[in-house]
């Protein structure tokens, strides 16, 4: 869309606008160290500010740096993870400052092409990076700025179907700084991020506040709550399984999951079919002899919904009677509340956790949270 001629380029509005009106207290906002962008652009992927923030701040306490992250295990990579879901992140983030330590001496990559070969990174990602940490002339096109140029355009359809996402890529290259310094280019990529974040937001959008009304199509349409276009819905398949909450005295039976699949890398209750015996399960794989644990509530079935399926866990709360003196396989250990709670686990395993706790445990660990 070109501007009408007495309209200031596109950029050079959400620049002014994004001196005035943007996001100040961000606290990865104003930084350029490569390694703190990159941590808050990966928590940032499909994950609310606010609930990235106090993972970020406890990320930076932890591993200050790309040589400490590199450094550490997994296993504590993941149990500060914990939480934050899509756990292929954090796993690709380990991964990544491992290459950058070892196959790029401790440095971060200058250049977008270069960034996004680094593992979890995306062109967006990459491309976000390298405008806030070197001010590389590059577009960006995350999940705000697909909104706000979606609706700019006059976008039919869903953004991210493949012939309309090539589409707001070409837009978002055209619509950049024309020669904007590397200051400058920080600030516009920021503008667009804090536009559709603050003014063009999903719901109840504040078009009266946005600097791009002027030649904003779905404004001049009447058509910004039909802009942009949702995903086509489809039935998400359902899955069940059965976790077995073993407990023994004050500890819980955890069994660290394979390093690929859902959960990589986590450790969670032991899981079998919904329709076997669990005793039976319970001495061929553990030699352990178990009889019915809880109340009413702790088996209650517990549902958890996945990009691709949806998971019915139906809890089995189970006391050891009788274990062998053998030690338990690697994969499987047993834990602590305190220690279990602490370690990297899904969601659904946490919510499970708490059921078990002792009373005021459960209601103290959900204020922490």
């Amino acid at each position: 869309m070109t501007p009408a001629p007495d309209l200031p380029t596109f950029s050079a509005r959400l620049i002014r606008w994004q001196k005035l009106h943007g996001r100040r207290n961000l606290p990865w906002q104003g930084v350029r160290d490569p390694y703190a962008i990159w941590l808050s652009e990966v928590m940032l992927q499909q994950t609310q500010v606010g609930t990235v923030i106090p993972y970020y701040l406890r990320f930076l306490e932890r591993f200050p740096d790309v040589a400490s992250l590199a450094a550490t295990g997994i296993d504590e990579v993941l149990a500060l993870w914990s939480g934050l879901g899509y756990y292929s992140r954090g796993r690709n983030l380990h991964r990544a400052a491992q290459v950058v330590a070892t196959d790029h001496s401790g440095v971060f990559p200058r250049s977008a092409e270069a960034l996004q070969q680094l593992p979890g990174i995306g062109r967006s990602t990459a491309a976000a990076i390298a405008a806030f940490a070197y001010g590389e002339r590059r577009a960006i096109l995350d999940g705000n700025v697909k909104r706000v140029l979606a609706r700019h355009l006059g976008l039919e359809g869903y953004p991210g179907e493949k012939g309309n996402e090539a589409l707001l890529w070409r837009q978002a290259e055209a619509l950049l700084p024309a020669d904007a310094g590397p200051e400058a280019m920080a600030v516009y990529t920021q503008a667009l991020m804090d536009l559709g974040a603050t003014v063009c937001t999903r719901a109840r959008p504040r078009c009266a506040a946005c600097p791009l009304r002027q030649d904003c199509m779905a404004l001049r349409e009447e058509r910004v709550a039909q802009i942009p276009a949702p995903r086509p819905r489809r039935a998400l398949p359902e899955r069940e399984t059965a976790m077995l909450m073993l407990r023994m005295q004050d500890k819980v039976l955890l069994r660290k999951r394979p390093a690929t699949g859902i959960w990589g890398g986590l450790w969670c209750f032991p899981e079998m079919p919904v329709d076997g015996d669990a005793a039976a399960y319970c001495i061929r794989h553990f030699g352990l002899e178990v009889s019915p644990l809880g109340h009413m509530g702790q088996g209650a079935p517990l549902d958890h919904v996945f990009t691709h399926f949806k998971l019915r866990i139906h809890p089995q709360p189970l006391r050891v009677v009788s274990a062998p003196p053998a030690a338990m396989r690697d994969e499987a250990r047993w834990m602590t509340l305190d220690d279990a709670l602490a370690a990297a686990i899904p969601a659904p395993a946490r919510t499970l956790l708490l059921r078990l706790g002792p009373p005021g445990r459960a209601q103290a660990e959900q204020s922490h949270g």
